[in-house]
């Protein structure tokens, strides 16, 4: 009777020291993480002190024109920026890297672009961002053949026939 018992216990815990060998060994189910599509935070803005410089894009930065710098989008990607306090938006494209991780802000804007949010004077504002999807228009291919209509017969005359008398009443 031992025998027996030892033997199976010996088999139950073989199985699940299998199972769980097994279950370590197979692959996950892949966790798919929710990308975000938009981003809440504090957005600084840039200007004089950085006219000029060279930007992570290459080109050189103008705080004339309509630009930000992010970690958290890509470059090149346009952006519609929302100020939070005021509902002023702009939209402007991410040309550089920054700010600081340090500072714990999202967004640097150009001078234009604070100017239009409304916000120079104060530096800081909590900001909404949304990547716009890039806009691709596709014209529409034009045909200058004409077509012989399959029924030439049935095909409207050059001039509408005339209505019936007392077809319509007449309105007084």
């Amino acid at each position: 009777m031992q025998t027996k018992l030892r033997t199976t216990l010996l088999i139950f815990a073989a199985s699940l020291l299998s199972a769980s060998m097994i279950s370590a060994t197979s692959p996950a189910k892949a966790r798919t993480a929710k990308k975000e599509s938009h981003f809440v935070g504090i957005a600084s803005w840039y200007g004089l002190q950085h006219q000029g410089r060279k930007m992570a894009n290459g080109k050189r930065f103008d705080l004339r024109k309509m630009t930000a710098a992010s970690w958290y989008v890509p470059l090149g990607t346009v952006i519609r920026v929302v100020n939070l306090e005021n509902g002023r938006a702009v939209t402007v494209t991410v040309t550089d890297r920054g700010p600081n991780f340090r500072l714990h802000r999202v967004l640097d804007l150009s001078e234009a672009a604070a100017g239009r949010l409304g916000y120079v004077e104060k530096g800081l504002t909590q900001v909404l961002i949304t990547p716009m999807p890039p806009y691709q228009p596709q014209h529409a291919q034009l045909r200058r053949t004409l077509i012989q209509p399959s029924q030439p017969q049935l095909v409207a005359a050059e001039t509408a026939p005339a209505l019936a008398p007392g077809l319509f009443p007449s309105r007084p």
